[in-house]
Formats: C-alpha cells, sequence, structure tokens
C-alpha cells in the first residue's frame, strides 16, 4: 500500500461520513429513517438491494470457494439468488412495498402480529436478531482479514476502523444513507471489479483467457458443480436465497419498502436480478484464474495476492475500498433493519410506553439502537479475533437457519398459504431449527448438502403441511392478504394507517 493508496481508502471513508451527515437532514420521523416515506426511485432500489446483498465474505470465503473449486461458486451462489431475486420480484417485491403504502408497515416483521399473532411475531423477531448479530460479526472479520493481507493492519484495528465509519453514517442517515452510499459503493466497486478483470486478461492470454483457463485449471473447476456442492445443495440453495433476498433478510425488504409503489418495487427487483446474473461474473473469473497466477499460503488470501500482483499504485486503495464498501452497504443495511425491528417489534412488547414516543424520541431511539447493534456485532468479531468464523457462520450458521426463520414471514405474504395460521407459523420454525440443531450438532454432520437442505426443507413441509391439514381460518388474515395483490388508488410518501 502506497500513500496513494491510503488516500483513496482514506476519501472513500470520508465521503461515507458526510454522505451520511447530509442524509441526516432528510430523517424527520422513523418512517423516513426505516423506509424513506417511499422516496427512493426504482432504480436506485434495485442498486442498493443488489448491493445490500454480499460483502467482503465474497473476496474472502467465496474467493477461496473459486480458488479451490472454480466457477460452481458463481453458479450456486450468485446464480441462485439472482434466479430467486427474479421469481421473487413477481411474488413478494410488491407485496412488501403495499404493507407500507396501505398499512403503515415500518418494520418487516410488523405485518407478523395480525398474520399470524403477538408470539409469532416475537419469536420471529428474537431468533432473527441473534442470528444477524453473529452474521454481521462475520462480515466484519471478512473486511478486516482483507485489510490485514493488504496492509498488515491487525483484524482487532480493522474492525473498529470499519465498524465504526460505519456506525457513524447509518446512525445518523437511516436508509436514505444506506441506499445513497449503496450507490456510491455501487460506482465504486464497478471501477474495482472491471480493474481486477481487465488485469487477469492481460497478464494471461487476453480474451481468450475466458475460454481458455478452464483447460489450464484443475479438472472440475470449469464444471458448475464440483466438490462438496451437489444438485440438491443447488436446489437447496435456490429455495433458501428466494426467501432471504426477498425479505427474510429484512434489510432487503426494506428496499422493495422505500420504492414509490408496487409496480416500482418490482421493476427495482428486476434490476437487482440482472445485475446479480452479470456482475457477479466480472468478480469471480479473476477469483477462478488466480492458481494460474498466484499461490498464497491460503485460499481466503488469494484476492488479496491477485491484486498485489496485478494491480498499479491507487488501484489497490480502490480495490480496497470496494471490499469495503460491500461490507460496509450490508451491514449498514442490516443495522436499519434490525433498529426497526427492535424499536417497532420487540421494545413496544417489553416496555408499551414506548408506544406514546413523540416522533423526536421515536427517532433517537432508532438511533441509540442502531449505534448498540453494530457496537455488538463489532465486539464479538473482535473476541473471535477471525479464527475460522467466517465461512462456518455464512455456510453452515446463516443459510441453514434462514430458511425456518424466513418461510412464515415470506409465504405469510401469499394468498395460497392463507390458511397457515400461528399454529404452523410456530411449528415451522421450532422444528426446522431442531432439525438443524441435531443434524449440525446431535450427528454431527459435516455434509454441507444436509446441513442447509433439511431445515429449510422441514420447516417447509411443516409449514404447508399444518396449513393443509389443520387450516386456521380468519377473516382478518383474509382482509389483510387480499390488501396486498394491488396497489392503492393514491400512493403517496406517507402511510394513511398503521397495523395495530
Amino acid at each position: 500500500m502506497t500513500v496513494l493508496d491510503w488516500s483513496v481508502l482514506v476519501g472513500y471513508f470520508v465521503l461515507m461520513v458526510l454522505i451520511g451527515v447530509w442524509s441526516r437532514t432528510k430523517i424527520k420521523t422513523v418512517v423516513d429513517y426505516f423506509t424513506t416515506g417511499g422516496r427512493i426511485p426504482w432504480w436506485l432500489s434495485g442498486i442498493s438491494h443488489h448491493m445490500s446483498g454480499y460483502s467482503a465474505v465474497m473476496f474472502v470465503a467465496f474467493a477461496a470457494v473459486a480458488y479451490s473449486y472454480g466457477i460452481t461458486v458463481y453458479v450456486w451462489w450468485a446464480m441462485t439468488i439472482g434466479v430467486g431475486v427474479g421469481i421473487g420480484a413477481f411474488l413478494f417485491a410488491a407485496r412488501w412495498n403495499r404493507l407500507r403504502a396501505k398499512h403503515g408497515v415500518v418494520s418487516p416483521l410488523e405485518y407478523l402480529a395480525r398474520r399470524y399473532n403477538l408470539p409469532t411475531q416475537q419469536a420471529l423477531a428474537y431468533s432473527g436478531a441473534a442470528l444477524k448479530v453473529v452474521d454481521i460479526a462475520s462480515k466484519w472479520v471478512a473486511i478486516a482479514v482483507l485489510l490485514n493481507g493488504f496492509t498488515g493492519v491487525p483484524i482487532r484495528w480493522g474492525i473498529l476502523l470499519t465498524g465504526v465509519v460505519t456506525m457513524l453514517y447509518a446512525t445518523l442517515g437511516g436508509l436514505w444513507a444506506d441506499v445513497l452510499t449503496d450507490f456510491g459503493q455501487f460506482v465504486i466497486q464497478f471501477g474495482a471489479g472491471v480493474a481486477m478483470f481487465i488485469g487477469v486478461l492481460a497478464h494471461l492470454d487476453g480474451v481468450p483467457t475466458l475460454w481458455k483457463m478452464w483447460d489450464q485449471l484443475p479438472a472440475g473447476h470449469g464444471d458448475a458443480l464440483n466438490g462438496p456442492y451437489t444438485p440438491i445443495f443447488l436446489i437447496a440453495f435456490l429455495f433458501i436465497k428466494t426467501f432471504e433476498y426477498n425479505g427474510g433478510m429484512w434489510n432487503l425488504a426494506q428496499r422493495y419498502m422505500a420504492a414509490p409503489s408496487g409496480t416500482a418495487a418490482k421493476k427495482s427487483a428486476l434490476l437487482s436480478s440482472v445485475l446479480w446474473l452479470v456482475w457477479p461474473l466480472i468478480l469471480f473469473i479473476p477469483m477462478c484464474a488466480a492458481p494460474l497466477l498466484v499461490h498464497p499460503g491460503k485460499p481466503e488470501q488469494s484476492y488479496v495476492a491477485l491484486a498485489q500482483l496485478l494491480l498499479p499504485t491507487g488501484l489497490i486503495g480502490l480495490v480496497l475500498a470496494g471490499f469495503f464498501s460491500h461490507t460496509m452497504a450490508m451491514v449498514a443495511s442490516d443495522a436499519n433493519a434490525i433498529s426497526s425491528v427492535i424499536t417497532r417489534d420487540l421494545a413496544p412488547v417489553i416496555v408499551p410506553r414506548v408506544r406514546q414516543l413523540t416522533d423526536g424520541a421515536a427517532l433517537k431511539m432508532a438511533r441509540i439502537v442502531t449505534f448498540t447493534f453494530v457496537t455488538v456485532s463489532m465486539l464479538i468479531a473482535i473476541a473471535t479475533n477471525g479464527e475460522g468464523v467466517v465461512l462456518k457462520i455464512v455456510v453452515d450458521l446463516v443459510a441453514a437457519t434462514m430458511g425456518p426463520i424466513a418461510i412464515p414471514l415470506m409465504l405469510g405474504l401469499l394468498p395460497w398459504f392463507r390458511r397457515s395460521g400461528p399454529r404452523a407459523a410456530l411449528a415451522s420454525w421450532a422444528i426446522g431449527l431442531i432439525a438443524w440443531g441435531i443434524v449440525k450438532y446431535g450427528v454431527g454432520s459435516t455434509d454441507t448438502t444436509l446441513v442447509v437442505a433439511l431445515p429449510l426443507a422441514t420447516s417447509l413441509v411443516v409449514y404447508v403441511g399444518l396449513g393443509l391439514l389443520a387450516p386456521e381460518n380468519r377473516a382478518d388474515v383474509d382482509e389483510l392478504v387480499d390488501s396486498l395483490n394491488t396497489d392503492p388508488d393514491d400512493v403517496g410518501t406517507r402511510p394513511a394507517a398503521a397495523l395495530s
């Protein structure tokens, strides 16, 4: 890292903070803080949705998969997300938006109390919040590992540096800051990714590298599925990512809610889907080609070694800024989503007087919760110091438990599952998590496919099965679900009424 590289990185951090300070002027209420009142253009919402979906884990854990197994990482990860988000454009995106426009919903979990009951909402909120804290801790570790590889900065200091900057702009500017920094980060990351892509092609055989390198790489690196990644794993991952990236990952539901209308939310989802299918190829091809160019001590450091080999002064700083952009985009949006769930769903149950807070007091509470969430996740990350935590958390824990948490949340929006009530939702959630615990810790299975697929399949069967065998018919649920089929006549920036 030269002075120019450091200057690029520092400039990036300063820009993020300035965006947060500017966005603060647009935040008047918690509705602005959590959903922008539905004022984000569809194209900006789509870019933000895409950027908020992945972090520096891609350049550590997934770079290691690309280095060890090849292009399969694009097929089972990025492609499944792209297809899943495309499916969600027609099933979920507009419905999330209409919850805000028609019912005043601010938190993605706010509607669950009416759709099911309060215990269901609380169970999903607490378990999902706990999962998010651990998930984000892994993101801090990933970016700190990258910073350590480039500069030698100790992992703990890397976590603190990234966390404090993210904390500042996320706490000040809410979802407005998240969305605007997502766009800036997309521009930065586009430049960094294209620079690396061109660098690899120039160092090897030029454009023909795109089809020649697969014969030069180890056997299987050009296969769609390789190593532990099987067709069953692919199918399970597609189901998981369809739920997760259309609202099961709460921050991404907010992107749909922040669009002006249900139709705009659908367009934003389609844009995000296209980006997922195209852009990761630009990022993964250099990672797949890495065995032809570098031989790091650990596969996790392959992208760092590649950048140091290929990129000139200044561009290394840009690439590192791109790494930070991914992590900070995801963490800031997660912090905002968690804050909305705690502020709107958990705190009013624990302390009922929270419901009577003024707009100013509620906004202050939202900022305090955001600050606290980021701080706790940083402390967890520092405590691990990066020892084998990144891929283990991302695949084994998050992917495996996201299904049981997301299925009642997501399928509850759809009219075909209106007969699955609170009994089905709680049973699906609990039995799915128990199945994961038995496979992972009771049996001690190391089969990635089994660990990821079984909890999802169990939860889905229980939810759908109980809805068919023991339906719970309620007129208020029918009214809620049916109301999400069409946009309101007047989709304003302020909701007319809130769910109670």
